[in-house]
């Protein structure tokens, strides 16, 4: 017979979790895994809301197990390590993103792409290695094999910074990845959203000439003068489009404000 959430481990937890397709949150009682030798534990201070948590809380996706407890953007303070920890000691600010696990052997591990391993282990919704399922940052406290927790600067802020271990990788990986940090270039950000802003901010702030296409004209104030974008389009106008494209856009490079999927 299965156990219950509260009853998997010897550590209680409390969160908060949705038990159906309507997504409404309500609290839980479950339980964490003991401190592991690999592990860290840390009190949750702030976990960001990513669009991801009410796609899998609704099960828009078509694989959520419930009760689920979302939250994949966690940070907060450590307070214990096991023996075997060796970056993290206790009362240090660390951050856990979108992985708890992965084989560790594969090509991809191999070259710190944990992300497109074939067996990694998402924060929640998942089988962890053990055959309980994982559960995310709407909790108390966290605990993670030290592999996969950040240690968190001092001088960024743990709530303002938290949404960076989702939305904010997903939108500076690429822009390092394509070469797009470079000053001087120009940088087209389709859909000025949760990703969207994140990736305006990073392009400016590695120099680049910024042009924000969005079919929200409410938007131009916050991106221009909030996010320092250097041009705002509508999409939907057509007129717009073709000036643009005709006097700043002809080398632009695209940024679409879309999501990282997981594939299993």
């Amino acid at each position: 017979m299965a156990k219950s959430p509260e009853s998997e481990h010897p550590v209680k937890a409390f969160g908060y979790a949705a038990r159906d397709v309507s997504g409404v949150l309500s609290p839980l009682t479950f339980s964490r895994r003991a401190t592991g030798d690999k592990d860290v534990r840390f009190k949750v201070l702030y976990c960001g809301i990513c669009h991801t948590d009410l796609h899998f809380s609704k099960n828009e996706w078509g694989f959520t197990t419930y009760p689920v407890t979302p939250g994949h953007e966690i940070v907060g303070v450590v307070t214990e390590v096991g023996s075997k920890v060796k970056k993290f000691k206790v009362g240090e600010k660390v951050g856990v993103g979108c992985l708890v696990g992965s084989c560790r052997s594969c090509e991809n591990c191999a070259k710190d792409l944990e992300n497109y391993c074939p067996q990694n282990i998402p924060t929640y919704g998942f089988l962890y290695y053990d055959g309980t399922r994982t559960y995310g940052g709407y909790s108390d406290h966290m605990v993670s094999d030290e592999h996969f927790v950040l240690r968190w600067p001092e001088n960024l802020p743990l709530d303002s910074g938290a949404p960076l271990l989702c939305g904010g990788i997903t939108t500076y990986s690429p822009l390092r990845h394509f070469g797009l940090d470079k000053p001087g270039l120009k940088i087209g950000v389709v859909g000025l959203g949760g990703l969207g802003h994140v990736a305006v901010k990073f392009a400016k702030a590695f120099g680049a000439e910024v042009t924000v296409f969005s079919t929200t004209p409410s938007k131009k104030q916050e991106a221009l003068e909030g996010l320092k974008a250097d041009h705002f389009i509508v999409s939907k106008d057509q007129e717009q489009m073709q000036v643009g494209f005709n006097f700043f856009c002809k080398d632009l490079i695209m940024f679409y404000d879309a999501w990282i999927f997981f594939f299993f």
